[in-house]
Order: C-alpha cells, then sequence, then structure tokens
C-alpha cells in the first residue's frame, strides 16, 4: 500500500512510521511542505500518488494556539481542508487524527461520537473546523479522536512525570478533578495499521479503554517505573491556572468501534506497561 504520512516526524508519526514499514511509505513533515499551501500540498499529493493518507500533522501547543489563533487554525484547519482537497481528487482515503479538545468537557459520562462538539479552547475550535473541512472535502474519511497520548521521545505527561520523578524535591503537585483516557501511541500505531484494509468511515473515537485522573495516572507511572524519591500529592485545576481551560472530562466512549464489531482499544494500564517494556526510558 502506498501510504503518505504527515506528521511524520511528531510523536504518533514515528511510532506510525515504524509500524509501517512493510507498507511503501512517505513520512513527511513541516520542513516538506507547508500545510496551509494548497499548490504545495497538492503538488506532494499528485507526485506520489498514495492510496491513503495517514495525517498526524497538528499544531497542539494548547496555551501557545490562545495567544496566536491564526497559526491554530492555519495548520489545523487550513492545512487539514487542502489534504482532504487533494485526497478527493486523487482518490485517497484519509485517515485523520482529531482530539477530545472538540468537547467542551462537561458532561458527566465519557464522550460518544455522536454528541455534539463544544470546544472552549482555540485549540479545539481548530481541530473541529479541520474536522468539518475534512468531512466536507473528502467523503473517504476516517477522523480518529485520541485523547492524553503519550509516546516514545516525548514531549507528554509521561516524560514529565519520569523526569520530575526522578529528581529529589518536595511533594510533586498532580491535578485529580480532571478524567480522561491516557492513550499510548504505539497502541494507537498497532491498532490503526489494522484498521487500513478495513473501509470504515466517519468519526471514531481511537483512545485507550478505562479511565482516571492526572493524579491517579502519575501514580500509575511512579508505581511502573518503581520512581520514589518524590512523593505525589492531588490538587485542583484552580491551583494551576492554564492560559487555555483544561476540559474537566476528556473521556471518549469508542462506540463506533463497538458497533463496528472491531475489539475495543486495549486498558489505559497494560497500554502503559507494553509502552514501559519497549521503552524503558520514554
Amino acid at each position: 500500500m502506498r501510504i503518505l504520512l504527515t506528521g511524520a516526524k511528531g510523536m504518533l508519526g514515528r511510532h506510525l512510521a515504524r509500524e509501517l514499514e512493510g507498507h511503501e511509505l512517505l513520512p513527511v513533515d513541516i520542513d516538506d511542505f507547508d500545510l496551509a499551501d494548497a499548490v504545495a500540498v497538492e503538488r506532494a499529493v499528485a507526485a506520489f500518488e498514495p492510496g491513503t493518507v495517514i495525517h498526524c500533522a497538528a499544531m497542539t501547543a494548547v496555551d501557545r494556539a490562545e495567544a496566536e489563533p491564526d497559526a491554530a487554525f492555519r495548520v489545523n484547519a487550513v492545512g487539514g481542508i487542502n489534504i482532504a482537497a487533494s485526497c478527493q481528487r486523487h482518490g485517497a482515503r484519509l485517515i485523520a487524527m482529531s482530539t477530545d479538545y472538540v468537547f467542551s468537557g462537561d458532561l458527566g459520562r465519557p464522550y460518544h461520537e455522536w454528541d455534539s462538539p463544544r470546544p472552549r479552547t482555540v485549540y479545539g475550535q481548530s481541530k473541529l473546523a479541520g474536522e468539518d473541512g475534512i468531512r466536507a472535502h473528502c467523503p473517504n474519511h476516517l477522523i480518529l479522536r485520541l485523547a492524553w497520548l503519550y509516546g516514545a521521545g516525548g514531549p507528554s505527561f509521561v516524560h514529565a512525570m519520569l523526569e520530575m520523578g526522578g529528581q529529589d524535591g518536595p511533594p510533586l503537585k498532580v491535578v485529580e478533578d480532571q478524567r480522561g483516557n491516557p492513550t499510548s501511541a504505539l497502541a494507537v500505531a498497532e491498532r490503526l495499521v489494522r484498521l487500513l484494509d478495513i473501509p470504515l468511515v466517519g468519526t471514531m473515537h481511537f483512545s485507550c479503554s478505562g479511565e482516571t485522573t492526572w493524579y491517579g495516572f502519575a501514580k500509575e507511572i511512579f508505581a511502573q517505573w518503581g520512581l520514589a524519591k518524590r512523593e505525589l500529592t492531588p490538587c485542583t485545576t484552580g491551583e494551576f491556572p492554564r492560559p487555555a481551560p483544561r476540559p474537566a472530562n476528556s473521556c471518549l466512549e469508542r462506540r463506533r468501534l463497538r458497533l463496528a464489531g472491531q475489539p475495543d482499544m486495549p486498558d489505559w494500564r497494560d497500554a502503559l506497561e507494553k509502552f514501559r517494556k519497549a521503552y524503558p526510558d520514554g
């Protein structure tokens, strides 16, 4: 299969590049062309003639997006539209990554794919605009929403905890009033490759199963890596104000995956253990 992979140098892109080694792969990143340049995107897709485009490239700096909304929309919205339009012109299937930030985080249960998005941040708004552009310009698409992603080399919450947990110091405060699905990029890449031959279209939640808080996630990281130099203590979101509001509820239900008769994503603890064994240094 001929696959064009955008964002190939990013955390998920690096894992996907390894999983796709058996395919004819063209990995590209920001140094290769500007996603917001429709001509450059069209030239790349036309030259390679992929059967599938896996679109991982994104501006994911949530707080930076609040200060630089044009930059966020340029990459996440315009970039998605350009990729989708080129895929449609050349008959390529588009598999694109999105985020739990398209939701407000106010719901009292996990969000499923038919819940209405209501982003509260510029990042979430720009990703939703990208989703809408993909739906409008490329019917043969699969949008995969992820949450609390970590992967080899980082940067991620796992890497921050490994660094700080390995240092002497006072108890480390970690937020306990935000819930989500810690999701391994390794698990996402492994499962995504299995979907390449399945003609699913639409929007699908693709986070790991099970849920916890950032504090619970940190405790599991400390336990699995045997970190004992620092203690952990829970705190509230209000103690760490950020430019972009964080969702209180980032939990995603994988209803589409279940209704498609596909196995669920692995439990987040099991996925973390598999990641630790594969990448003990993170």
